[in-house]
């Protein structure tokens, strides 16, 4: 089981702890991203929790294992009450406490997926599920990102890279018109955020979308 990783060196000095979320469809290259982040802070000293959705803490790692198992057979209704509920124990067991003592927090997918995969892909963008999701993350999401970066990639380049991963879980099975779907649902976040969402053409070598990374970050 994985559960949000705590990494403490001897931080430098900040006052308040920075949510910085990663978002993207398939393959992509989130985790690559992640890894590359995670290794610049710990060379400045600063503290910083990695953890991911649905999962971060214990309960929700256990909701994921369900969600994402291909032998799962539930409803939409069911999926999005169930990422909710893994998001609601996941803020309250490690994001707020991460921010609280000051430390970073770098989670792989937060609630602009929720909106992606299930209000776009899922739903077809259908209004009543979108107000589901927008009354959900107004009752239980006190907290989003600072920070987002939703590494956009081709559908057809994603699953390619995705595949070479191993066998799909329950989301990855889909058609490719569901993930282009999807990545409309990001476009949209994007537009009704721009100024927390930061679009990061991630076709590029890691060390280049690294590199676009470190920018906005002001670490470059």
């Amino acid at each position: 089981m994985t559960v949000a990783t705590p990494h403490q060196t001897s931080p430098v000095p900040h006052t308040q702890g920075r949510f910085i979320s990663f978002e993207g469809t398939e393959g992509v290259g989130k985790t690559t991203a992640i890894e590359r982040l995670c290794a610049r802070l710990d060379a400045l000293g600063i503290e910083y929790v990695r953890t991911r959705e649905p999962g971060g803490s214990t309960f929700a790692e256990t909701l994921r294992a369900i969600l994402l198992d291909p032998q799962t057979d539930i409803t939409d209704d069911t999926e999005l009450l169930l990422l909710f509920a893994a998001r609601c124990d996941h803020i309250a067991q490690v994001i707020l406490p991460a921010l609280a003592r000051g430390a970073w927090v770098i989670c792989d997918r937060f609630v602009d997926s929720t909106i992606a995969y299930q209000g776009y892909g899922r739903a077809h963008n259908d209004p009543e599920v979108q107000a589901k999701i927008t009354q959900l993350t107004a009752q239980f999401v006190p907290r989003q990102p600072d920070v987002t970066f939703w590494l956009d990639l081709p559908i057809e380049e994603g699953m390619r890279r995705a595949g070479k991963r191993g066998a799909a879980d329950r989301f990855e099975q889909e058609a490719m018109d569901f993930f282009a779907r999807v990545r409309e649902g990001f476009e949209a976040c994007h537009a009704a955020a721009p100024e927390r969402i930061v679009r990061i053409d991630a076709a590029g070598d890691a060390d280049t979308v690294s590199q676009r990374i470190w920018q906005q970050l002001g670490m470059s």
